[in-house]
């Protein structure tokens, strides 16, 4: 089957759709039509950008320039993470929580998969490391985040019961027990309904694409599958460094909880 390639013309008609959610705003009163309109140039934009630089990745494929690419990819993915949270600690630490909980999850889940399932030669064959990256990445960051933001967010509502465990001698851990969970929970929950979905609500993406590319749709099907446990498991392993990285942020050495870390803001007063 070929691939069935796609001209401007065809991306100018397919932004009427574009057009049509603009208008619908601009009737409805909504106001969005100019970040509807904004975001849809940044689309094209940003696509076509990436696009060219993955052109120029892959004709050279070197190790070093792939690594390079992945290591932007991550760094602007931490620094997503350490943003979303409407709450911040002091000294950088959503971004060192952010660097550390993607950075590790996203090493430990390429290099797995790179070196098991996939096995590509050579390994850090780009059309398939950056590919990974990226697909990776999406999970690894909203695990991420939505850990984070419910560890800082939740630390001043509980801050009573914490300390009170602390006073009675817990270790930190089992202090922080229930915000952990709730925060972890928070990350994986995502990616269960992602998986819960999959081939009966929604046909993925990644399936999709395939498909459309010539692939046999069952293997299509099983290459959906390896990615959706591998989704799984970064979201896991995101959400726990994230939460307990913040955990660590927000305690000493000697195992007292320091608000003092974390800035006043919006986030003291959220309701």
């Amino acid at each position: 089957m070929d691939v069935i390639k796609l001209q401007a013309l065809d991306l100018v008609i397919a932004s009427l759709l574009v057009l049509l959610s603009a208008g619908i705003s601009f009737a409805l009163r909504l106001n969005l039509q100019r970040q509807v309109l904004w975001a849809a140039l940044r689309t094209v934009v940003q696509l076509l950008l990436v696009g060219q630089i993955l052109r120029i990745v892959f004709a050279h494929a070197a190790p070093w320039l792939t690594a390079l690419v992945a290591a932007v990819m991550m760094a602007l993915a931490a620094r997503e993470v350490a943003a979303r949270p409407k709450a911040r600690l002091t000294g950088h630490g959503n971004g060192w929580v952010g660097t550390l909980a993607v950075a590790s999850t996203t090493l430990i889940t390429a290099i797995f998969i790179l070196n098991t399932a996939l096995r590509p030669d050579p390994w850090y064959d780009p059309r398939y490391t950056i590919a990974l990256v990226g697909i990776v990445l999406g999970s690894v960051l909203n695990a991420a985040s939505l850990a984070l933001d419910n560890m800082l967010s939740g630390v001043r509502r509980e801050r009573l019961g914490i300390e009170a465990r602390l006073a009675l001698g817990a270790p930190v851990h089992q202090a922080f027990s229930s915000l952990l969970r709730e925060s972890v929970r928070r990350g994986i929950v995502p990616s269960i309904n992602q998986m819960s979905a999959a081939g009966i609500i929604t046909l993925p993406g990644i399936m999709t694409g395939q498909i459309i590319a010539g692939m046999d749709p069952v293997d299509a099907a099983k290459y959906q599958i390896l990615l959706m446990f591998l989704l799984c498991g970064a979201s896991g392993m995101a959400a726990m460094g994230a939460a307990y990285g913040a955990m660590r942020r927000l305690t000493d050495e000697r195992g007292r909880l320091r608000l003092d870390r974390l800035k006043p803001g919006a986030s003291a007063n959220r309701k």
